[in-house]
């Protein structure tokens, strides 16, 4: 789920630059949000109209101010700090900083919210971040202010603290998370764009915009909520890394451009790094604390509970239950169940 959303992310960026000669840049970040608020939005009231089965838990009360945060931190500041920073640097000096983002959450992941990252994992990310670097670099020059540079790293460190406290998010509905975010990003950046005076662009440019921006934002970010709750945010953003290099592999095709030695090199990276990743195995005993919550869940090695006639059948459902304190060893990543020390 991590690595399709970083393939339709990374797809988004060749596909949207095409549009680049129809479309001002920051009015084109706020289509591209709009596209994925308003598509996600589409899936949820068809989902009411058809009367289909909950299969995720909805957003409640208590998510409310963790979902404000995340939109502001991801929607609304990173933006805004990620275009003053563009008016100052050069094309380059912004694609390499925008590594950033990664190595932002996997440090606030491990250090803030105590995942673990052994050698293994470190060494995989360390790899990924390195290719993705590889990738931006252009050898361009241009300025390089010092507040623009500010900037962007502040828009970096913004997303990752996004990235981190949609972790508390992970147990609720993606879409609807994805959709109110989206939604709101979209309308602040369209907003601050139309006030600007940017131009409105043709029909055809916006209807393609807001086909890109759903499936390589919305649709991407909903993949991108459903990794974090199943492997937790370093490892989520480790393997989302390699969205530039899956963009730049599709820029082979679609824009006629070379495949070059740092393409090649790049792949090598990202490749061993993703490898070291899928080949982790985390083993020890840890301790579950008793605690009462609500998600999509099947009766597994962590859901032994006694239904009541009012919860729903199926195998798998979504209900409120309640955990017993349980001390037991297995492999397992730092998941919806296993935020724990180590």
């Amino acid at each position: 789920m991590a690595l399709g959303a970083a393939a339709l992310f990374g797809a988004s960026t060749p596909l949207a630059k095409l549009l680049l000669t129809d479309i001002a840049p920051w009015l084109l970040a706020a289509l591209l949000y709009l596209g994925a608020g308003l598509g996600l939005a589409g899936i949820l009231i068809f989902r009411r109209w058809s009367g289909a089965p909950r299969r995720e838990a909805a957003l409640g009360r208590a998510d409310l101010p963790w979902l404000a945060a995340v939109v502001l931190a991801g929607g609304v500041v990173a933006p805004v700090l990620l275009m003053v920073g563009l008016s100052g640097v050069s094309a380059a000096a912004a694609s390499l900083l925008l590594n950033l983002e990664g190595l932002f959450t996997i440090l606030i992941a491990w250090r803030m919210f105590g995942e673990n990252l052994g050698r293994r994992i470190a060494l995989g990310a360390a790899l990924i971040l390195a290719g993705a670097t590889l990738l931006s670099w252009r050898g361009e020059g241009g300025p390089a202010a010092p507040i623009a540079i500010a900037a962007i790293a502040g828009a970096c460190l913004a997303w990752a603290i996004d990235n981190n406290l949609t972790r508390r998010l992970t147990a609720v509905d993606p879409v609807q998370v994805a959709a109110v975010k989206g939604l709101v990003a979209g309308s602040v950046n369209l907003a601050l764009a139309l006030s600007a005076g940017t131009a409105w662009p043709a029909t055809g440019a916006v209807v393609a915009a807001g086909i890109i921006g759903f499936l390589g934002y919305g649709v991407s970010l909903v993949l991108f909520l459903l990794a974090l709750r199943h492997v937790g945010a370093a490892r989520t953003a480790a393997y989302f890394s390699t969205a530039p290099f899956l963009g730049a592999s599709l820029a082979v095709p679609l824009l006629g451009e070379p495949i070059t030695a740092s393409l090649l090199t790049a792949a090598v990276l990202i490749g061993a790094g993703v490898w070291l990743h899928l080949a982790e195995r985390h083993e020890h005993r840890h301790l579950h604390r008793a605690m009462n919550h609500s998600h999509a869940h099947r009766h597994d090695l962590h859901h032994r509970h006694v239904h009541s006639p009012d919860d729903p059948p199926g195998d798998f459902h979504v209900h409120a239950h309640h955990h017993e304190q349980l001390a037991h060893s297995h492999p397992h990543y730092p998941d919806l169940h296993h935020a724990h020390e180590h």
